[in-house]
């Protein structure tokens, strides 16, 4: 998943609970910025020289999420070191 649109870096101190979330393989509910949601666990970020992506690895295989295409992460997992992250804001209606 990729957007081919200007990239929008997020917060460093909101980059800390995606790196979390890979640290401990979180299983997440990733909120994305166009609506649509699904589940699947962290497993590390990659980035180039202009984006940065979140890793998952899903029922179906890996995938990736650029992350100002992130909306909220919500870590699954009993104990989990954080709940619901908002990493954007709400988009206009």
């Amino acid at each position: 998943m990729s957007d081919d649109t200007r990239y929008e870096p997020i917060e460093c101190e909101l980059h800390d609970y995606v790196e979390i979330a890979c640290l401990y393989g979180y299983r997440l509910l990733i909120e994305l910025v166009d609506g649509s949601s699904f589940k699947a666990n962290a497993v590390t970020t990659r980035n180039t020289k202009e984006e940065e992506f979140l890793m998952l690895a899903e029922s179906e295989g890996q995938s990736e999420v650029r992350l100002d295409q992130l909306l909220a992460i919500t870590a699954l997992d009993d104990g989990a070191k954080f709940n619901r992250v908002q990493l954007r804001p709400l988009p206009p209606l």
